[in-house]
């Protein structure tokens, strides 16, 4: 009789963990870091995802799952952008603009990016590839659509959804707007709503077509709503399919639908949570009289939930540690605006990072060769090894909670002489050009030094209402001391627009020649929330 009973109880478990192996978990945000406007797609078990990095490069980020819960950075759509030599820092910036809100699709064997600068020339981009992990290419540039979504009609036609409404028809090799194709307007904002209904993005099921797009209502909150059509130029009849402030932090708002091989679908909408950023959230989309329902059965953003799908984890994370012992930069990190190539290497001292100074400036915001990661929450802690014997005199290094307010531990060489400062800068910026008018810095506290190497650590708490920086230095990456004040962390839309990062950097204010040689960056994520 016992063995019989260890029969069934082996038997009962191995089929549970048959059945778990088909179940990926997961708690939101999938992802608690700055991933917003997000547009996916899937072919057969991939599903490919992209983002806005604005003025980072290289930019739009195109990240690859099979589960929906498991992401990994696998491409970039660009290297750089060239429109104006405020790509590059000059003549003005591109902060909180450059590459806004994208579009990714799958047609005949092909993937399509689109997404227009939010700045001059106002003209999109078309990228296609035919593998998402590998290079994209440039199909054309065509007139400016905000927020839009690219679609391909199961006629062949190609359409472009943007703004409040607004629909166009591309011709068919994308080339630009067809001459004699749809141009209109698919509806009209109703009493209810303010504002731009803003970041489209469309799917066709069951014969209808829906438009999703983020509404602020009068005297209610941000929501999400769809507007549904039989045919792609209507008339369409709206429906609000999302209005839920998760955990405490604002309204959920913007994002797209998904669905998987076996005919599931989910939503994947943003939350503004503070400094971190625009986090994704993930969710069931309920089928509701042909409307695409998101949240459980109440309408409510799951703290926790399962995805019908196997468990794909490749290790991968979109912040990682780097040792800098490649000769590629791994593929998380992104400058702050174009960088110059030829200041910057991994090869002349094998190991690590040279960062060299190449323009005279005088403060952060306006210094090339910035190089960035992602923060994310609850908390994170990031240390960075820097070698700093070749520093000049007016040469400024150094690690930073980086955004328009910005917390910042600076080496400052003055004569021969080191300073290790924390700061605060909050950058100020000109409405049209994004030119640097400005940088209010305050200094908290300043500490002489003599070793040629420090370790930097910035620690951030992003829980519900905390978005706390805090700074430490160390001599032997052992005994670590705190410095400055705790920082209070801004996402300040004005401004850069985007979650605070990770930064490393090196300037000169009076002459070039110096550089620093950064060992290691060691990054660790504590998943200590307050719900």
């Amino acid at each position: 009789m016992k063995k019989i009973i260890f029969f069934i109880f082996i038997v009962f478990t191995i089929g549970g963990c048959k059945t778990a192996d088909k179940v990926t978990k997961f708690t939101n945000p999938v992802m608690w870091a700055d991933v917003p406007d997000m547009s996916a797609t899937r072919v057969r078990d991939d599903f490919y995802l992209i983002s806005t990095t604005m003025h980072l490069m290289p930019g739009a980020p195109v990240m690859k799952s099979k589960d929906l819960v498991h992401w990994e950075i696998v491409s970039y759509v660009f290297d750089k952008l060239t429109d104006t030599p405020k790509y590059d820092l000059k003549e003005g910036t591109v902060y909180g603009r450059g590459q806004w809100a994208s579009s990714i699709r799958y047609h005949n064997g092909k993937y399509y990016v689109l997404f227009s600068p939010n700045d001059e020339p106002y003209k999109a981009y078309i990228y296609s590839t035919n593998d998402p992990s590998t290079k994209w290419e440039l199909v054309s540039r065509t007139q400016h659509f905000h927020d839009a979504s690219l679609f391909f009609d199961d006629d062949g036609r190609v359409y472009v959804f943007s703004g409040t409404g607004s629909l166009k028809e591309l011709k068919s090799d994308l080339s630009g707007v067809k001459e004699d194709g749809v141009s209109m307007h698919v509806f009209e904002r109703d009493e209810e709503e303010t504002g731009l209904l803003e970041g489209s993005q469309v799917i066709k099921y069951n014969g209808k077509y829906y438009l999703l797009m983020i509404s602020w209502p009068r005297g209610k909150p941000r929501r999400q709503v769809c507007y549904r059509a039989d045919e792609i130029t209507g008339p369409y009849e709206k429906k609000v399919i999302l209005e839920d402030n998760f955990a405490g932090f604002p309204y959920a708002g913007q994002g797209c639908l998904i669905d998987d091989k076996n005919g599931n679908w989910y939503g994947l909408i943003f939350q503004d949570r503070g400094a971190v950023g625009r986090v994704p959230l993930l969710m069931p989309c309920r089928w509701v009289d042909g409307w695409p329902m998101l949240g459980d059965e109440s309408g409510k953003v799951p703290i926790i939930g399962e995805i019908p799908l196997a468990k794909h984890d490749t290790g991968k994370r979109i912040v990682e540690s780097d040792d800098f012992k490649s000769s590629q930069l791994k593929i998380n990190w992104q400058w702050n605006h174009n960088p110059i190539d030829e200041a910057w290497s991994l090869i002349e001292r094998p190991g690590y990072l040279r960062l060299k100074t190449n323009r005279v400036v005088d403060n952060l915001y306006a210094a090339p060769n910035t190089i960035t990661q992602r923060m994310e929450g609850p908390q994170c802690s990031g240390v960075v090894s820097i070698y700093i014997a070749n520093m000049k005199d007016g040469d400024v290094a150094g690690f930073s909670a980086f955004n328009g307010h910005s917390g910042i531990l600076s080496i400052i060489k003055d004569g021969n002489t080191k300073y290790l400062a924390m700061s605060t800068n909050v950058v100020n910026l000109e409405d049209r050009s994004k030119s640097i008018l400005g940088v209010d810095i305050e200094e908290k506290e300043r500490m002489k030094f003599d070793s040629d190497i420090i370790y930097l650590r910035i620690d951030a708490d992003f829980n519900l209402n905390k978005d706390i920086a805090s700074f430490y230095y160390s001599l032997d990456n052992k005994e670590w001391k705190k410095i400055g004040d705790d920082f209070k962390m801004i996402f300040d839309y004005k401004k850069l627009f985007m979650g605070t990062k990770f930064a490393i950097f090196n300037y000169a204010t009076k002459a070039n020649g110096g550089y620093i040689d950064v060992d290691f960056f060691e990054y660790k994520k504590s998943d200590n929330k307050a719900y």
